[in-house]
């Protein structure tokens, strides 16, 4: 492999901040088409919270960050990307079941479950804040479990959490998912525009037209 190949972004690292699951969605789809079309670049992909990866992409430890909402990044650029419906995961067995779509009056006085690690604390902070609207402050307890351990726990009746719409790929036995109404999620790209990493320009140059198309494409090889 010739040293032109790393300038065009053909091979190479990029290193990848999400906080996001990647058992669908924009996301998954983005990574997905890109591996497809640039093969000699290696993706390094870190789980956890946004003010750790924005950190680490301003010192350039990290290429790029995926985030929720509109995180402020000092000396960073951001980009919207995607958006994704929130779900409330509930047991099977759960009386709110056979609703097709739950609403934020149909949630106080309900327990919810978070892990401790992110994504926990910010959906915390959303339970609170939406919560309070009703003159309600839920109550909410942290588990020191990741993701998946925290669907078990919510089928076996320890209480409710939120979750976006790609973690509703991801099937657990005795948990259903339903749309909170009225509750979307945007996700946003945020990176250092010193950063240099030709395989990053090439990452940011995909999502930028998959994002526009709002659509996954099949063939990752674009420009830079």
């Amino acid at each position: 492999m010739d040293a032109g190949s790393f300038g065009r972004g053909e091979a190479g690292i990029v290193r990848i901040g999400i906080f996001s699951s990647l058992a669908s969605g924009f996301l998954a789809d983005l990574l997905r088409a890109y591996v497809a079309g640039n093969p000699s670049v290696r993706p390094d992909l870190v789980e956890g919270g946004p003010s750790e990866h924005i950190s680490a992409v301003q010192r350039h430890q990290m290429d790029v960050t995926f985030l929720t909402g509109e995180p402020i990044a000092d000396g960073c650029d951001r980009t919207h990307l995607w958006k994704e419906q929130v779900y409330v995961t509930l047991p099977s067995d759960h009386e709110l079941v056979p609703r097709d779509e739950i609403f934020w009056a149909d949630l106080r006085d309900r327990h919810f479950i978070v892990s401790e690690a992110d994504p926990g604390p910010e959906i915390h902070e959303y339970l609170v804040k939406h919560l309070a609207d009703l003159g309600h402050h839920p109550s909410v307890e942290r588990h020191g479990v990741g993701r998946d351990n925290l669907m078990h726990l919510v089928a076996i009746g320890r209480g409710l959490t939120l979750t976006s719409e790609a973690t509703t790929a991801a099937r657990f036995p005795g948990v259903v998912y339903r749309p909170l109404s009225g509750e979307i999620l945007p996700f946003c790209a945020i990176w250092s525009p010193q950063n240099d990493n030709p395989a990053l320009r090439r990452l940011l140059s995909l999502a930028r037209i998959m994002s526009k198309r709002g659509t996954s494409i099949s063939d990752g090889r674009v420009g830079n």
